[in-house]
């Protein structure tokens, strides 16, 4: 056996092993933290999940699912996808699934980026989509929010021949945010029609503005509109990474050929298919967030702080430079927070006791914005 190491040549010099260049100005995706206060107490509102842990039924789909993981899982998803249908009234030609909402934003850019391509999106948005378009190979054309909301006219300047995909996060991640019927299907009306848009709605079972339009709804006559949707928040399925879209058939089957095989669970399939199950009991947690959601805003307003409406699971503060400044002081209090450095920082809604947490440290922090 040779005693040289993997990453040195025989001579003791690094191997010349080659990545691609973009690695070289890439950061990794950093997931929300968990901080835990002097006292021991945590209250991670940092990554926009459920507060609620799964339902009995879908525990138990759960459970009878582990006993067969010596098998793969169906690599078609086939349940999964037929309850998807159902649930949404969506023939199941026009339904692809992956790995999280993340996953299937990779299946999306793997159909349709490559080097010379560019992807336009709202900034600041999801942050994975910078990620993601820069392993694509495709270019980011990123076009600032204005009022913290998608700037929709200027998006469709923004496109021309080489655009590929548009992205528009509706209620956007992480301002919550959302772009109404009216302006939304103008700027639709804009897009070139080989130029795929993506109406990603991770978090749509939240929104009350009866204003803002069901993907589902617009998609239909429109062949270059994609809905993308995902088990991991209202649903509560975070840990298990079932994200789906809805398109048109040629759409969904290029789609499904960028699928990771077996990258969809066999757990996860099933809890998948029991929570569209429970639909309705899970829809009494959302509205509890919902309210809970108003509650948090109405306080920070109460507080003095600016907050712009959200529709979504979590409130945004524009922080500025004080925003790393703001998130050690929940950071001592055991509330962990999502702050982007020199902008501001989302803060999920969780149970009313930490977010009687978040509103103390709040009310409490030194503010004029």
């Amino acid at each position: 056996m040779s005693d040289v190491s993997a990453d040195q040549t025989a001579d003791g010099q690094n191997a010349p092993v080659r990545f691609r260049s973009v690695l070289e100005r890439f950061v990794a995706y950093k997931p929300g933290k968990v901080v835990v206060s002097p006292e021991g107490r945590s209250f991670k509102l940092s990554s926009n999940e459920s507060p609620h842990g799964p339902l009995p039924s879908v525990q138990e789909a759960v459970e009878r699912a582990a006993r067969d993981v010596n098998r793969y899982p169906d690599n078609n998803a086939t349940a999964l996808i037929e309850a998807i249908s159902a649930k949404y009234g969506v023939p199941a030609a026009h339904v692809a699934v992956g790995c999280g909402s993340v996953g299937v934003t990779q299946m999306l850019l793997a159909a349709v980026a490559e080097p010379g391509a560019e992807i336009v999106y709202a900034w600041r948005s999801f942050e994975a989509y910078p990620l993601l378009v820069g392993l694509s190979g495709a270019t980011s054309v990123q076009v600032p929010l204005r009022e913290e909301a998608h700037d929709l006219d200027a998006m469709a300047e923004a496109i021309n021949e080489n655009t590929r995909l548009v992205f528009v996060c509706n209620p956007n991640n992480p301002t919550g945010t959302v772009v109404r019927r009216a302006e939304l299907e103008a700027f639709l009306d804009r897009v070139p029609a080989d130029c795929l848009v993506v109406l990603d709605e991770a978090y749509r079972e939240y929104v009350r503005d009866e204003e803002v339009p069901d993907g589902l709804t617009l998609y239909r006559d429109r062949p270059n509109v994609v809905v993308l949707r995902t088990f991991s928040k209202a649903y509560g399925l975070a840990g298990l990474r079932i994200g789906f879209v809805v398109g048109h058939p040629k759409v969904a089957e290029a789609i499904r050929k960028t699928y990771l095989p077996f990258s969809v669970n066999s757990i996860a399939q099933a809890a998948g298919v029991a929570s569209l199950a429970a639909t309705g009991e899970l829809m009494d947690r959302v509205e509890g967030t919902v309210k809970e959601r108003e509650r948090v805003r109405d306080a920070l307003l109460a507080a003095g702080w600016t907050v712009p409406t959200t529709e979504a699971n979590f409130v945004w503060l524009r922080l500025g430079e004080r925003t790393m400044e703001f998130s050690a002081a929940c950071d001592a209090r055991g509330v962990s927070v999502r702050p982007f450095p020199g902008e501001g920082a989302r803060v999920s809604i969780g149970s009313p006791e930490e977010n009687d947490e978040f509103i103390a440290v709040a009310e409490a922090f030194p503010h004029r914005n």
